[in-house]
């Protein structure tokens, strides 16, 4: 074996895969440094993958040439497009998927790609020579040298787990704590801090009332994360949900004292927006109930996740709180909730590549920058593969920008804004979300992908297939007339008011009752056109039913994003010393000397850097 690589990557979570997976399919050799060959894109928390925002990322990392979608698709138990009562802006997948055919079937992909090699070992030194990286050594004493290096290594540095007073190390539940690496990059003027993550009590099935709680379907439409998958072959499952209620919240509150949370044991951060079970009877002390919702762990396991209950309370406090909910007054448990601290490094010390400002081809992604989820982290890993390729090989650095992807949002919102906890995506980070729709991610990012090489000939052809298929049906609507009297009737039918005139077909489906799919049988030349679709029918109908009925808010957020790419446009890195700008904030002083952004759009994203500070770079610039 030869222990030269172009790109080593240290951890092979969600962010790790996607990252070796990208270096490697882009040419680089690369090997993938993992403790545990046997949970290689582990589901540490719930075995489910995509919701708000999150099901948006898996669909860019999809469109990218990543895997995630792929694997969700070939694992799903149940599958739902969540906030349907909403615009399309606002509908996000989400999958329940069968927790070890996950980490199999992300193995097979990273087996069989050219390029790509695992070793099963720990890192514990970053060798770095002339503030650049070299290499890494392990545990057992093997060193690897590489032109760049990308740490996903998780919750594993430092890991501590907690459960009531009861402290054990470990970077997940039985896996031991990574040692010595967080020390060995933070000696290179890098800074690292703590945050704090919690995980739900695992039930076993035959303990649990089932008919105690109601049911929660999936759905079996044309719907997936992939662009390319093949129809869901695992049997899809329910899922279930249940409520607590106050004798829950006496029993929990009766352990608040041995609580890690309240007793000073945890000094750390964790993620406001999925609290803990005695965080929400602490928070909201009014609150009668909160929902919980039981999911299953894979298509034949007994084993079954509540979702809602994450808790580092005692042992016996949790069984106990949860004997007090009906459907489990017979509760047998594979093992408590816990919660688990590590470290992380300050985001805003990335250039928008992820690549370290400090040491040179030196990246981060995923946990490590004070995120939380699986599509957060694989959304960072695929960028920092990518460009660490770059990095190897020559090339412009590849960046997404806040209005071409999730996944830009999320990177520009970590190097420009940091993190005071961990950071989750919501719809409402990113301001342009009515072009980031999870049904055209391929269209914004699979082109970028291509010309890159990441995607290949016979993907970038469905796409231009896709492209005019969507096309065709618009131009038709835009050009093909409907007479009053012809249509009428229908459109009555339909719960819709009837025409004085006639009118152009695109009028007719921009009404909210109607539908290409309930109109169109009544339109035989547009139902013709629709019936010369092949492949991906109902996919191509619904991008183009979305492009016609939401044209003006697309055009209006297009018109808007376009505005502020005049800011982007504006490089102001190296132009200013920014401690010496008297006409500057305090603040936006501190702020700017911190970040020492690339562009004018970038400063004035920055927390603390006002509209006015901006209006004196400008000045500045001017002159």
């Amino acid at each position: 074996m030869n222990f030269n690589y172009d790109v080593i990557v240290i951890g092979a979570g969600h962010a790790g895969c996607e990252a070796a997976a990208a270096a490697a399919n882009l040419g680089s050799k690369t090997c993938l440094i993992t403790m545990d060959m046997n949970k290689i894109g582990q589901m540490s928390c719930n075995p489910a993958v995509g919701g708000i925002a999150k099901g948006q990322i898996v669909r860019e990392i999809d469109a990218l040439g990543g895997y995630m979608g792929l694997v969700t698709d070939r694992t799903a138990i149940q599958f739902r497009m969540l906030n349907r009562s909403k615009g399309p802006a606002m509908w996000s997948p989400r999958a329940q998927c069968d927790r070890g055919k996950f980490i199999w079937a992300w193995r097979e992909i990273l087996e069989n790609i050219p390029n790509l090699h695992i070793w099963q070992d720990t890192v514990e030194e970053l060798l770095v020579e002339n503030g650049e990286v070299t290499g890494v050594v392990t545990c057992w004493g093997v060193t690897f040298h590489a032109k760049c290096v990308v740490l996903t290594a998780g919750t594993f540095l430092n890991g501590l787990m907690h459960i009531g007073r009861k402290m054990l190390a470990g970077g997940r539940c039985a896996e031991p704590a990574s040692y010595h690496l967080t020390e060995s990059i933070t000696r290179h003027g890098i800074t690292a801090g703590r945050m704090k993550t919690g995980t739900p009590v695992r039930i076993d099935a035959r303990s649990v009332h089932f008919d105690l709680m109601e049911t929660q379907d999936g759905e079996n439409d044309f719907h997936r994360f992939s662009y390319i998958s093949e129809p869901r072959k695992l049997k899809q499952l329910q899922c279930w949900t249940c409520y607590t209620n106050e004798e829950v919240h006496d029993t929990l509150r009766s352990g608040l004292a041995d609580s890690p949370l309240y007793n000073g044991q945890i000094q750390s951060i964790g993620p406001r927006y999925c609290p803990s079970i005695e965080t929400k009877i602490v928070t909201f002390p009014d609150k009668p109930q909160h929902q919980l919702f039981l999911e299953p762990e894979g298509e034949t396991t007994r084993e079954l996740y509540l979702n809602g209950f994450s808790s580092s309370l005692p042992m016996e406090i949790q069984l106990e709180a949860l004997k007090k909910i009906p459907c489990f007054r017979d509760l047998v448990v594979y093992r408590p909730g816990y919660a688990i601290e590590y470290d992380y490094f300050d985001p805003t010390q990335l250039k928008h590549t992820l690549e370290s400002k400090i040491v040179k081809n030196l990246f981060f992604a995923g946990q490590v920058n004070g995120t939380t989820g699986y599509e957060e982290a694989g959304g960072q890993g695929i960028i920092a593969g990518i460009n660490a390729h770059i990095n190897c090989q020559g090339g412009e650095p590849f960046v997404l920008g806040r209005d071409e992807a999730y996944i830009g949002v999320l990177i520009d919102d970590l190097v420009t804004k940091g993190v005071d906890e961990p950071y989750r995506m919501f719809t409402s980070r990113a301001e342009y979300r009515i072009l980031l729709r999870q049904d055209d991610a391929d269209m914004r990012l699979t082109e970028r992908a291509y010309r890159l090489g990441l995607v290949k000939q016979d993907r970038y052809d469905k796409l231009c297939s896709k492209r005019e298929e969507i096309e065709r049906i618009v131009e038709f609507a835009k050009t093909y007339s409907i007479k009053a009297d012809k249509i009428n009737d229908a459109l009555e039918s339909l719960g819709t008011a009837r025409l004085t005139h006639g009118c152009k077909l695109i009028d007719i489906i921009s009404r909210p009752q109607i539908t290409i799919d309930n109109i169109a049988p009544h339109v035989p030349a547009f139902q013709a056109l629709l019936d010369r679709i092949e492949d991906r029918k109902e996919e191509i109908i619904e991008a183009a039913e979305i492009r016609i009925k939401y044209k003006g808010y697309i055009d209006r957020e297009r018109t808007i994003a376009d505005k502020i790419h005049r800011l982007e446009s504006i490089r102001i890195k190296g132009k200013f010393d920014y401690a010496s700008l008297q006409s500057l904030s305090t603040e936006a002083r501190q702020k700017l000397v911190k970040i020492d952004p690339e562009t004018l759009a970038q400063a004035s994203r920055i927390p603390g850097v006002s509209p006015s500070d901006v209006n004196v770079l400008l000045v500045l610039l001017g002159r």
